[in-house]
């Protein structure tokens, strides 16, 4: 007999123990002896193995066909351990349960073991324990019997196991499929490390095939299918490379379409991760030979590896997600590690994308204002509108920090709108301020987006009507690529204005796609040359001019003055880069030798005046 939590179990005399027959016959009030013998020659007979248990655990009577599924009769099971018999012991949980049915605390007990057939054979047994039905208490209010059954389920048990492997993985490439990824992916985040060094860290190589719907659309889905397999073939050849991962192999996943995972779980570092993305891109990069077709794929794969402290499952797919993004973005065919200081730029651009649109609204942007000078006589002619945006939390940003994502997501139309109002409204104030004095005139940056996605002309029309600033003090900024690349509405568009009496004017112009013939074809008053150039003509520092660059620039501003344009001149910073642009015949400049972008008020003292440093 085995000895249990509780200690050793003692057999009671036979004499002592209540039988199947005192249970039914005297413990059942209104029940025959007629309908006792039937109960217990059901009992024997049931194909159903059954024992009838004692409270304190031990089988009382059990059935033909229990005695032949342990292997002994169903007499030698008497005054045995039922626990014991069945492995009950071996579950915490399921010998807790059942002590709670044998005691009367619990109404029903239900689970399933692994047992060892006589045969030799394993099954899985479903075993109940339910208080018998009727039955008496014995003296001292202890409960009575309980009927235990053992059922085979192995079979179902089998046909669960087929089910489950059927709904973990992937039909076309027998490989796992997402659920089975992220279900092992968990239980490695929560498996606690073995050693200071070993299982504390998990990688993944995350992969998409470049050009993969190419092959779909093409060649159909059927060799679309083959490929899937045979990339897997590979993927798996790669992971199970001898040796290489003391662990065990990486588990190989096809999470979706073209997309595949390699799950490194005790990963020993980023060595390994880049090694096991290294040779992936290398098995992958060969050509695939395919009921006759011969093809040629690549992947773009992101590799993350860190510890598994701190790391949840979502965490560690979003920087996989996010190195896989970089991997194509950089060119494709290529693997990328994951780099947290590209990671937070990246996650800074996103929550500034998702508060552009409502600060806007709030009120968040401001207005500077540079200053654009007359190179021949120093008198500040008009001014150049620069939006700020003033973050609550990532404080005062330039345009460069913010434009771009703006132009993305659309919100530069809402901007540049309220930019153009804004600034029109200012130089209107300054003319009606200063009547005395020349007015300036307003420059403000025009995405090529507010081209297309606004009726930017009737913008134009309403705001100036609105505010009755003159339309010959108002200059839109295009850049080069922008305007050059312009036709049909973009181009009407920017005639229309030039019909209003607007000036257009190509900002960046000489780093572009500068195309001379279309230039004298667009209605375009300025050219502002790129400060690239204006670079080049420094003195004072020591640095040594570019004679190109000067060449260059006299040219433009020839070509320019020949075809009725004024040119400006960016990023003049030293009195000698402003004598030189002065003498080739630049009309205006602009840049800190003046003035750095300011408030409006600091503009009013500058009207009608030589600014500082001409």
């Amino acid at each position: 007999m085995s000895a249990t939590p509780e200690g050793p179990r003692p057999t009671a005399p036979a004499a002592q123990r209540p039988t199947v027959t005192e249970s039914h016959e005297k413990g059942t009030p209104g029940v025959s002896a007629s309908a006792a013998h039937d109960y217990r020659a059901a009992f024997r007979a049931a194909a159903l193995p059954m024992a009838v248990v004692d409270p304190e655990g031990l089988i009382v009577a059990a059935n033909e066909a229990l005695g032949a599924l342990t292997g002994t009769g169903a007499a030698a099971l008497t005054a045995q351990s039922a626990a014991d018999l069945v492995d009950l012991a071996a579950d915490a949980r399921a010998w807790h349960a059942y002590r709670e049915v044998l005691h009367g605390r619990r109404t029903r007990f239900r689970c399933t073991r692994p047992l060892k057939h006589p045969d030799g054979r394993a099954l899985w047994a479903e075993i109940t324990v339910v208080p018998m039905p009727g039955g008496r208490e014995t003296e001292g209010g202890a409960p009575g019997q309980v009927l235990l059954s053992v059922a085979d389920v192995s079979d179902r048990r089998e046909l669960q196991n087929r089910l489950r492997h059927l709904q973990m993985h992937d039909p076309v490439t027998r490989l796992p499929n997402r659920t089975l990824f992220f279900e092992r992916l968990s239980a490695a985040l929560r498996t606690p490390p073995h050693s200071e060094g070993r299982g504390s860290r998990v990688g993944l190589c995350y992969l998409d095939l470049d050009g993969f719907k190419a092959v779909n659309d093409t060649l159909g889905h059927r060799i679309g299918d083959r490929l899937l397999a045979a990339v897997a073939a590979r993927l798996t050849d790669c992971a199970e490379q001898e040796g290489a991962y003391p662990a065990g192999a990486p588990l190989v996943a096809r999470l979706g379409g073209d997309e595949f995972a390699v799950l490194v779980e005790e990963s020993t570092g980023t060595e390994q991760l880049t090694d096991l993305a290294r040779a992936v891109l290398g098995a992958l990069q060969q050509p695939f030979d395919l009921a006759g077709q011969r093809l040629a794929v690549s992947a773009s794969i992101g590799v993350v590896e860190r510890p598994v402290a701190g790391t949840s499952a979502t965490g560690l797919m979003q920087a996989a997600d996010t190195t896989l993004y970089w991997a194509k973005a950089d060119g494709k065919a290529r693997w990328t590690l994951f780099d947290p200081e590209r990671n937070a730029h990246r996650m800074t651009r996103q929550a500034l994308s998702s508060t552009l649109r409502p600060a806007v609204e709030r009120g968040e942007f401001t207005i500077e204002y540079q200053p654009l000078v007359g190179m021949a006589d120093g008198v500040v002619r008009g001014v150049e509108a620069l939006v700020r945006w003033n973050h609550p939390q990532f404080g005062v940003l330039s345009p460069s920090r913010f434009v771009a994502i703006a132009e993305e997501d659309g919100s530069i139309v809402q901007l540049g709108r309220w930019v153009l109002r804004s600034a029109c409204r200012q130089a209107r104030r300054w003319q009606l301020d200063h009547p005395a004095k020349p007015p300036l005139f307003i420059s403000v940056n025009v995405a090529v987006r507010q081209v297309w996605d606004s009726d930017l002309v009737t913008d134009v029309a309403e705001i100036l009507a609105e505010t009755g600033l003159d339309p010959a003090l108002l200059q839109l900024e295009l850049t080069e690529s922008a305007v050059m690349g312009s036709a049909g509405r973009p181009l009407r568009a920017l005639q229309a204005l030039s019909d209003m009496g607007v000036r257009i004017a190509i900002d960046d112009f000489g780093t572009g796609y500068s195309n001379l013939a279309y230039l004298s074809r667009l209605p375009v008053s300025v050219l502002k040359l790129d400060g690239a150039f204006v670079r080049g003509f420094r003195y004072e520092d020591g640095t040594h001019p570019s004679p190109a660059d000067e060449t260059i620039v006299e040219a433009m501003v020839e070509l320019a003055h020949r075809l009725g344009l004024t040119v400006t001149a960016e990023c003049v910073e030293t009195a000698g880069q402003a004598e030189r642009l002065r003498r080739i015949g630049c009309d205006t400049g602009q840049g800190w030798l003046y003035s750095r972008a300011v408030a409006p008020e600091r503009i009013a003292e500058l009207i009608g005046t030589r600014a500082p440093g001409a």
